[in-house]
């Protein structure tokens, strides 16, 4: 699968399955995305490069960094310290995102009041795993 930014400075690829893909309400990926929820997609560490440029790397909170293009903004990644060998690509950064819909919510306990779910995916007011 191939991706990238808005502008087209950052491109990236990633072979292989996605582990997952799920849709975060947390404050932090809602003022990353300014939007009231982020799609993402979870892939292993070791099958993801970039293809061209470099995106810029933020440390949104402890143990946490994101990357996004440096030109024109977009949000790309995630990547905690305590998961090294996963990363989370921002889905609608995938040149095909309706080839990776959504199965789970996630952070539903920081959800905006008026975002309303639809559909029937699991959601975790946390994390999945607790």
């Amino acid at each position: 699968m191939e991706g990238g930014c808005l502008c087209g400075a950052v491109r990236y690829v990633f072979d292989g399955e996605p582990i997952n893909s799920g849709l975060c309400h947390c404050e932090s990926c809602r003022r990353t995305a300014s939007a009231p929820r982020l799609a993402f997609v979870g892939v292993l560490s070791e099958v993801f490069r970039f293809t061209k440029g470099a995106p810029v790397e933020y440390a949104s909170s402890v143990g946490v960094i994101r990357s996004f293009c440096g030109r024109c903004g977009s949000p790309l990644t995630y990547r905690r310290d305590d998961a090294a060998g996963d990363l989370d690509v921002m889905t609608v950064s995938l040149d095909d995102p309706s080839g990776v819909p959504p199965t789970f919510h996630v952070w539903l306990s920081e959800s905006l009041e008026w975002d309303r779910l639809a559909g029937n995916l699991p959601a975790y007011q946390r994390t999945r795993d607790g």
